[in-house]
């Protein structure tokens, strides 16, 4: 029936193939043969081929191998559970023994080139065979092109081993990488060409923009690999950046740091939670370690930065891993908004002292503060500690972001007034030019923490500088009754004190004034509205004039000395309600103790209502008594009009 023997093929071993012509031929568009009856059933995986034994020999010599080796001369049956690809790469190669026409092609090149090593079908056992065609395929249509290359790469993480096992793999990636940086430079030199002013029609993109989303399909080991290649041969970082941000919103898609918490209900149960966590966790740690180097010009997006950092967070990546990603933050913080700092506390052990976690923002801080230029090409450090640093600018941005994060945290119920106020007093005094911002935070914080000690609520209210608080600031804090009393005295001291010097500074002291009062005096004369603005004729104007300006001063001056004389009227009458006590409390016992703790208590008060004045400043003591005589008058004044 034309089917060689075993003897015959035993004969055959250390030669080519010895089979008749005629029956491949006879088969050559026929799968699979009937005409002739099997002799050798082969299984791959859950598939069983009848085949025979002749056209399988003679090209491939590993099933040579088995047949010549076997103790029954009558072997029928064969197992290669172990062909790369399974029963479709097996069928192919069969196909080819048959001399049935096989078409490579990019989706199944890597699976027969895996396939043809497996079962030996080299040269050495038949010309033209298996492995030499496979790799005429790669060599002229798979690693010239970027696109097929990552393709079959992208096939070849099924096929491991074997497909390491040919170099396979390997050649793919230095192929990509070469490739990848010769159009890199084509497209440099391509943009350098075009000096005429017409735009062209079509522009070359970067080659992040195609075939970037399909490298981000690949596995962790072949990204890593691939992409530490293409940093070697010198590919920009930007479009470094841009492959690493599309792969990891591939890699880490459906994987989120709050389907991680929830992992249980989403994930099938606590073992596909951790390894969900688990492989999130590796992705993290190689993009993180796959970054540019860290430097503030660094062309890595902070919203990405937040977001490695936020699931870093959430998955327990390594220490080293969440270290790199705060100092990255801090070095380019400048570049961040209130959404990137926000970072909520892990689950532990130990319950969270807070819904935030505000550690993490004061070592991102702390980085930012020390940073240091030596390593930059503009050259020269610069010192954050100096009001007259050239990035003073940067400093004042950072206090602005600060602030809004002191008024979100300020809303927590459970965070401790020790972590506020270290992140209070963390920038130095010159970074606010205004403290309205740390103002509010720190009233949203004693408004949701009424019961803090009045020991924490004195230092919280210490850091704010009062000198630097705008007119609607200060007015707020002088009727502000969560603030200490110290506050509200020191308040309108400060005011007293620039009002005084507003109106004493030049000849009308208008200009002065309108520049004390600063941006609500001109939102007032931009809206049109109030007495102030009205001329001396009667009639509106566009613009308050030197003397209604001064004449408003001078009325809120006024206001603000009979507030102080009223104070010392009421310190007066305190006074004299402890003389009536200590002169009536003369028994021994529990009175006694109770008039030495009214005693201390008056005294504390004395003292927080005197008004401290520098020794610069020696007009201060007739500016009190002129004060305390104008209100005196004003009383004088009031009575008259209410006898008459």
């Amino acid at each position: 029936m034309g089917v060689a023997t075993v003897t015959e093929l035993k004969q055959s071993i250390s030669g080519k193939r010895t089979f008749r012509p005629s029956l491949i031929s006879r088969h050559a568009n026929e799968w699979p043969p009937t005409d002739v009856s099997s002799d050798l059933t082969v299984e791959v995986g859950t598939s069983s081929f009848a085949l025979h034994k002749f056209p399988l020999v003679s090209r491939s010599g590993k099933i040579r191998r088995l047949v010549a080796e076997a103790k029954d001369a009558k072997l029928a049956r064969l197992s290669l559970h172990g062909t790369p690809g399974g029963a479709p790469a097996f069928e192919l190669a069969a196909k080819f023994c048959y001399g049935v026409h096989v078409d490579v092609t990019v989706a199944n090149v890597a699976m027969l080139r895996c396939a043809a090593h497996y079962l030996q079908m080299t040269e050495d056992f038949s010309d033209k065979n298996l492995e030499l065609r496979a790799e005429a395929f790669l060599r002229d249509a798979v690693l010239p092109s970027i696109a097929s290359s990552v393709a079959v790469l992208r096939s070849c993480e099924a096929l491991l081993p074997a497909a390491e096992d040919v170099n396979l793999v390997a050649r793919l990636i230095a192929a990509i990488a070469n490739n990848v940086c010769k159009e890199q430079l084509t497209s440099g030199l391509s943009k350098l060409d075009q000096m005429k002013p017409v735009v062209t029609a079509v522009e070359l993109d970067s080659p992040a923009e195609w075939w970037g989303k399909s490298v981000a399909g690949l596995g962790l080991d072949f990204f890593q690999r691939l992409l530490s290649a293409v940093k070697a041969k010198g590919l920009k970082q930007e479009t470094v950046t841009r492959i690493l941000i599309n792969y990891a919103q591939n890699s880490l898609h459906g994987l989120m740091a709050r389907d991680v918490h929830h992992g249980a209900a989403k994930c099938g149960g606590a073992g596909a939670d951790a390894d969900a966590v688990k492989k999130q966790r590796a992705v993290v740690e190689a993009i993180v370690g796959l970054l540019p180097a860290q430097s503030k010009k660094s062309p890595v997006p902070m919203a990405f930065l937040s977001g490695l950092l936020k699931t870093a967070m959430a998955v327990s990546a390594s220490s080293i891993c969440r270290a790199d990603l705060e100092k990255r933050i801090g070095m380019q913080l400048d570049q961040a908004i209130l959404e990137d700092i926000l970072i909520a506390a892990g689950t532990g052990a130990a319950p969270p002292a807070g819904l935030y976690d505000t550690d993490v923002v004061a070592r991102i801080f702390a980085v930012f503060l020390n940073l240091d230029d030596d390593n930059e090409e503009d050259g020269g450090g610069f010192d954050y500690g100096s009001p007259r640093s050239p990035k003073q600018s940067l400093l004042v941005k950072a206090a602005k972001l600060l602030d809004s994060y002191l008024a979100e945290v300020a809303l927590d119920s459970n965070l401790l007034p020790a972590k506020f106020i270290s992140l209070a007093e963390l920038l130095p005094d010159h970074a606010r030019l205004v403290t309205d911002g740390l103002y509010r935070a720190v009233d949203i914080f004693l408004k949701v923490h009424p019961n803090i000690k009045e020991a924490e609520r004195y230092r919280l209210c210490k850091a704010i500088d009062s000198q630097r608080l705008t007119p609607d600031a200060c007015s707020h804090a002088a009727q502000n009754e969560r603030l200490p009393v110290q506050m509200a005295v020191q308040v309108l001291y400060f005011e007293q004190l620039r009002l005084r010097s507003a109106i004493q500074a030049g000849g009308g002291g208008g200009h002065d004034a309108a520049l004390f009062f600063g941006c609500a005096s001109a939102a007032a004369s931009a809206h049109g509205g109030g007495g102030g603005m009205r001329s001396g004729s009667g009639v509106g104007s566009g613009a308050m004039s030197p003397r209604d300006n001064y004449a408003s001063v001078r009325r809120e001056n006024r206001e603000l000395k009979l507030e102080v004389a009223r104070m010392r009227m009421r310190l007066t009458d305190l006074e004299k309600d402890h003389v009536s006590m200590k002169r009536e409390l003369v028994r021994v016992g529990p009175a006694n103790r109770l008039l030495r703790g009214f005693t201390r208590s008056l005294s504390r008060l004395n003292e927080l209502f005197r008004l401290r004045r520098p020794a610069a400043e020696p007009g201060l003591q007739q500016l009190g008594a002129k004060a305390t005589a104008d209100a005196k008058v004003l009383f004088q004044r009031r009575r008259r009009h209410s006898i008459s």
